[in-house]
């Protein structure tokens, strides 16, 4: 059977990871990550729902570039249904911005597997999908109630050595052995310890844990804990930025849970140049890598809760 054409040409299909891969190099080639950028408030806030739902992992990622970029100070987003259902409308010539979500269908389809497709000895195939959506900040949306624009406190000021309270205790819990010596930061998986210079040698406490927290991150891809691997990893190669990518948004997270702002780690030309290249070369990495990220994230928040010590009942 024989089908008709009808001489017009169809749009190619939107591919939502091609579109937010190219806008993140876009933002990255300008020159500077601008997550590492200081913001009022000590951390960016977490970007939430409409319904008060913190976003996690790429979204969270995604929208706390929007906000920083755009100067929103306001943490909610909502769908233009969503607005509409409030009694709210989205202000005229406001630009939307793309969040993701993920799934999973079976087919029987002889269609090729994706490498992230799971055969089964019936003939099914569980296929994973990524779908996006667009979302505004409340910051352009008219109509809606104050409680979408929460009061933004400045960071209570802390002396430029000494330890802040909450951080210290959070990062003290972790069962991952830090060492205290010398004047550089890393991780020795052969020893499975991290190493860093005492917090003298920082400019600020938010330089000391933003630094503890990436290097912590990559304790986190060891066999016994999460068992990332990305390959064999030598200085520049792909394995190697892949994982530093990985740790840099797990440090981004921790700081948005704790309250620093991620604006230590080197910000050369160089570092830049391994994120797009890794992004140029995978359209679908940015997406592994802050899962991966939510993962280390989760974990070393669940193994400071785990290890930490109650505070005494008072009599």
């Amino acid at each position: 059977m024989t089908r008709k054409t009808t001489g017009k040409t169809s749009n190619p299909k939107f591919d939502p990871a091609a579109a937010i891969t190219n806008d993140l190099i876009k933002i990255i080639e300008r020159g500077t990550l601008p997550w590492r950028q200081p913001w009022k408030g000590g951390a960016a806030p977490v970007p939430l729902r409409h319904c008060g739902t913190p976003y996690k992992g790429t979204n969270a990622f995604l929208l706390t570039i929007q906000q920083m970029l755009s100067g929103y100070t306001s943490p909610y987003w909502m769908t233009m249904l969503q607005a509409n259902e409030q009694d709210a409308r989205i202000r005229k010539g406001e630009k939307s911005s793309l969040v993701v979500r993920y799934g999973t269908y079976e087919s029987r389809e002889d269609a090729e597997i994706d490498v992230d497709d799971n055969a089964h000895e019936d003939g099914r195939r569980t296929r994973k999908f990524l779908k996006c959506y667009r979302v505004f900040n409340a910051c352009q949306i008219d109509g809606l109630d104050d409680r979408y624009f929460p009061e933004q406190n400045d960071a209570p000021a802390y002396p430029s050595a000494e330890p802040i309270p909450h951080m210290q205790q959070f990062f003290d819990a972790i069962d991952i052995t830090t060492i205290f010596t010398g004047r550089q930061a890393y991780y020795m998986p052969a020893v499975d310890r991290v190493y860093m210079p005492e917090m003298v040698h920082f400019n600020t406490a938010h330089d000391f844990y933003s630094t503890w927290s990436h290097e912590l991150a990559h304790a986190t891809k060891a066999p016994h804990r999460l068992n990332r691997d990305y390959g064999k990893s030598r200085f520049g190669n792909a394995p190697y930025s892949r994982e530093e990518i990985t740790a840099e948004l797990t440090a981004w997270m921790l700081g948005q849970h704790l309250g620093f702002a991620l604006h230590t780690i080197e910000n050369t030309a160089a570092y830049i140049q391994h994120w797009v290249t890794v992004l140029r070369s995978d359209k679908n990495a940015i997406f592994k890598h802050a899962g991966d990220a939510q993962k280390a994230c989760d974990y070393l928040i669940a193994r400071s809760e785990e290890g930490r010590v109650p505070a005494p009942i008072a009599a």
